[in-house]
């Protein structure tokens, strides 16, 4: 009886959404920011969708970002299935983990809804603050991001070996962020 009474108070336990990357060198964890409400809502879609697994890391660049989602090409975004109104916020920053929106020269700042980055230069990217849209942060797996942008890659920071991206949303309690090393003062 006890423990159908544990059973029953573990699964009423609140739980958070969180982006789970998996790729062949290793998993990465991202809490999404409530603060950009359009922008974590279309990273959830996208990954609940499928959308991103058969797409790669496909710009990296060591000290700078591991970029993926959909090709930047000289034309833009133009294989994005939509875009998006920046949600600049002052609270989030481009600091080392951070996870943000890419976009192309558009005057009005859109965001492409299938392109992210992870900042991965340890002084973080202040030049990037209120121009590219911070919307998560990873607190498990940038010893994967810094092996991601160290692999070999060609002219275009394209890697050799492509890096495939596996995108799921994960519910996570409390206690599964704190055993996976996250700092509760990021909520």
């Amino acid at each position: 009886m006890l423990a159908i009474c544990f059973s029953a108070l573990a699964q009423k336990e609140k739980t958070h959404p969180v982006g789970q990357i998996k790729t062949n060198k290793g998993e990465i964890l991202i809490w999404l920011y409530n603060e950009t409400p359009n922008h974590k809502a279309s990273f959830m879609k996208l990954a609940n969708e499928g959308y991103w697994d058969t797409l790669t890391f496909n710009r990296v660049i060591k000290d700078f970002v591991a970029q993926g989602g959909c090709p930047d090409t000289p034309e833009g975004f133009s294989g994005s299935p939509y875009l998006l109104k920046p949600e600049f916020n002052s609270k989030l920053r481009h600091i080392y983990g951070a996870v943000g929106a890419g976009r192309d020269g558009n005057k009005e700042m859109l965001s492409a809804g299938c392109q992210f980055y992870i900042v991965q230069n340890k002084a973080g990217l202040a030049r990037l603050d209120d121009k590219f849209t911070v919307f998560g942060y990873v607190f498990k797996g940038m010893d994967v991001v810094d092996s991601i942008v160290s692999v070999s890659k060609d002219s275009t920071n394209k890697p050799y070996d492509p890096i495939k991206l596996n995108i799921k949303i994960i519910p996570m309690s409390d206690n599964d962020l704190k055993k996976n090393g996250f700092d509760q003062s990021k909520k």
